[in-house]
Order: C-alpha cells, then structure tokens, then sequence
C-alpha cells in the first residue's frame, strides 16, 4: 500500500494530479477540497494517498490531511459507493460537514452532491452512523451560546438530535433560552 507521497507537483488537471517522486511521476486523483490547497506547480508537495488496485487498474487517490483519507475510505466501504462517488462527496462538503450531516441524519445535504440521490444518502446515513467521529458535542459547539442551552434541554427531554436541531433552526434570532425553550416545544409538538 502506498499511505502517503512527497515530491515535486507536475502538473494540475483537475480531478488528477501529477506528482514527481524521484523521477517516477505518479498520478493522483485528488477531491477539490484537496486540490485547492495544492501550492503551485513545481512546488514539493505531501498527500496522504490510498491505493486502489482492480484487475484492470490500479488507482492512485491523494488527500491534503489524514481525516479527508479516512473519510474516503469509510465512504468506499459504503455498499454502492466507489471511490469517484466518494470523492465527489469530499469534494462537494468538508469532512466536518459530512460528518455532522451523518450525525443529524440530514440526506438533503447530501443530495446536493452530483451523482447522490436520495436513495443513496440515505444509505450513506444508515452505513455511516457513528463512523465518522462526529458526535452531538460537535454539533453543539457549532451553534451559539444561549442556542447550547436549549439544545441540551431538548435533548434531555429525549427528543432526538435531529428533532431538537430542526427545532432550533426555527427559532427567532437573539431570543432567551427560557422562550426558546417554549418555542422550540411547540414547534416540535406539531
């Protein structure tokens, strides 16, 4: 397995890269999340890589960090998700945006990304749950201070993350935790 290249970038043809290693110019399909934080060409450059190998190819996949990587390589697991899907979904969304998407069971962000419909955001949401590192602490950090409060106390009336975060998403601005609580129980009611 090839876990990680450095050498000198070649050239940029979007979604492949060509990396010079010791005089052997590697080709690497990278996500775009990945190829915009690319230096220019000539410049050293280091990717976290998975290899692909299939009996007719052996596909060569480049990330800027090692949470892009081990994202891909939950996605590939995924059934019906290859590897041009899944980095169409790294490209389309930030791992922390995957990964709380999956947390709050949100399949219409998903969809957004080419080549995922709803069936399959859907069973990326069932394959991936828990998978990804994202947890509702992370999703708490993400909304503001007197929000967290709510949030915690819907939460801990049993409403699950997806219900409780629907229902802060229809709150009105600025409003105190004690009134948004109310709010957010009778939006939940209907």
């Amino acid at each position: 397995m090839i876990g990680r290249i450095t050498g000198t970038l070649l050239e940029k043809t979007p979604p492949t890269i060509c990396v010079d290693v010791g005089g052997v110019g590697y080709e690497i399909d990278v996500p775009m999340s990945t190829l915009y934080t690319l230096p220019e060409t000539g410049a050293k450059v280091t990717l976290h890589t998975h290899l692909v190998v299939r009996e007719d190819a052996h596909l060569l996949f480049g990330f800027a960090n090692a949470g892009e990587r081990s994202a891909f390589r939950q996605l590939i697991k995924v059934t019906g998700i290859g590897a041009r899907i899944a980095l169409a979904v790294l490209s389309g969304m930030s791992v922390s945006e995957l990964a709380q998407a999956v947390t709050l069971q949100e399949s219409a962000r998903l969809t957004r990304v080419p080549g995922i419909g709803k069936k399959t955001a859907e069973r990326l949401l069932l394959e991936l749950r828990g998978k990804l590192g994202a947890d509702v602490g992370a999703v708490i950090h993400a909304v503001p201070d007197n929000q967290t409060d709510i949030l915690n106390a819907l939460l801990a009336l049993g409403y699950s993350d997806k219900e409780s975060m629907a229902a802060l998403k229809q709150l009105p601005q600025g409003v105190g935790v004690s009134e948004g609580i109310k709010h957010a129980l009778k939006a939940l009611a209907r």
